[in-house]
């Protein structure tokens, strides 16, 4: 992928019923990072219950990123949302692994956030276009 330029897409946190959660912490993204820099890493479904390892992450490396897909906004986590209109404004991308939530009623909910229309481009648009290299194609 990294050849390629294709960004990769991971689900991270808790995983489906038949698999231990360990296996979905952030962390272990850390040494594909660090091996593959110019990979773009995109983290899907913030990363629950670890969504702090995962915001670390996505701050320490400039090819990761977090996604939202999993998780309503009005449930993210204060911590989240703090990392999302300040130190991660250019690492969080909303909605883009397979919509369990409507569109319509998570974008309601990033609304009344109240994020500075700066950081709502950001999240619905901006980063997702760096992320997935759209204006590279």
């Amino acid at each position: 992928c990294s050849e390629l330029g294709v960004p990769v897409c991971i689900q991270v946190g808790h995983t489906g019923p038949l698999l231990p959660s360990e296996c979905g912490r952030p962390i272990y993204l850390d040494e594909v990072a660090l091996a593959f820099p110019d990979l773009s890493i995109i983290g899907c479904h913030l990363g629950q219950p670890w969504h702090d390892e995962m915001m670390t992450l996505a701050w320490k490396h400039p090819n990761v990123y977090v996604e939202t897909s999993a998780r309503g906004p009005k449930h993210w986590p204060a911590s989240f949302v703090e990392f999302a209109c300040g130190w991660g404004r250019d690492k969080v991308i909303w909605a883009t692994d397979y919509p369990l939530l409507g569109f319509d009623r998570t974008l309601t909910e990033l609304e009344a956030l109240g994020f500075s229309e700066d950081v709502f481009c950001k999240i619905v648009r901006d980063n997702a276009v760096r992320a997935f290299r759209l204006d590279k194609r």
